[in-house]
C-alpha cells in the first residue's frame, strides 16, 4: 500500500512512518486492488490526533481518533478502518450476489415461458349468432353492450363483418374486400 503520511505540530520521526507502515500493510489481504493511504498525525495540545484516508477498490474510507498517545490513536484509527472495510466488502458481496439471484430468475423465467411456449395453445370457441343489419345499427348495438366486438352480416352487402372497440374508445370494422 502507498502510504504518505505529514505531520503537524510534531517532529517528523522515522519509527512513527514506519509504525503506520507496517500496520496499513495489513490492509492489503483485505483489499482486491492497489490502494493508497494518506495519514496525518497532529498534536493539538495534550491531544494526538491521527487521521487516516484510504482510497481503493472503488471506496474511500476515512478515520479519525483522539488520545493521549499517538500511537493508541493508531490503533484505534485502524481498528476502525478495518470494520469499515470488512462491511464495505461485505455490502459489495451481498450486492452482486442479489444481482446475480436476479440474473437466474431472469433465465429460470425465460425457460419457463420457452416450456409454455412448447406446448400448444388453448383455443376456446364460442359461438355466436349474427342477424343481419346496417352498420349504424351496429354501432348503436355496441353503445349498449359493454362486449369488445359485435358480429354482424352487413344488411347492404350480406358479408359478414366486425365492428371492435378499439383502445383509443373510437371504433372499427372489419369487413371482407370484394
Amino acid at each position: 500500500m502507498q502510504t504518505s503520511v505529514t505531520f503537524k505540530n510534531l517532529d517528523s520521526s522515522e519509527h512513527l512512518k514506519s509504525y503506520v507502515s507496517d500496520k496499513l500493510n495489513r490492509f492489503d489481504r483485505l483489499l482486491d486492488n492497489p490502494a493508497g493511504a494518506n495519514v496525518v498525525l497532529r498534536v493539538e495540545k495534550f491531544r494526538h490526533i491521527a487521521e487516516i484516508n484510504i482510497n481503493g477498490d472503488r471506496m474511500t474510507i476515512n478515520g479519525r481518533e483522539e488520545t493521549e498517545d499517538m500511537y493508541s490513536a493508531i490503533d484505534m484509527v485502524l481498528d476502525k478502518l478495518e470494520k469499515q472495510i470488512k462491511k464495505g466488502k461485505e455490502k459489495t458481496r451481498e450486492r452482486r450476489s442479489k444481482a446475480k439471484a436476479k440474473a437466474q430468475t431472469n433465465s429460470g423465467a425465460a425457460r419457463a415461458m420457452e416450456l409454455e411456449d412448447d406446448q400448444p395453445k388453448q383455443v376456446k370457441i364460442k359461438n355466436i349468432d349474427y342477424k343481419p343489419m346496417d352498420v349504424d345499427e351496429a354501432v348503436l348495438q355496441m353503445d349498449l353492450t359493454s362486449d369488445n366486438f359485435l358480429v354482424f352480416t352487413n344488411a347492404r352487402t350480406d358479408q359478414i363483418n366486425v365492428l371492435y372497440r378499439r383502445h383509443d374508445g373510437d371504433l372499427g370494422l372489419i369487413q371482407p374486400s370484394s
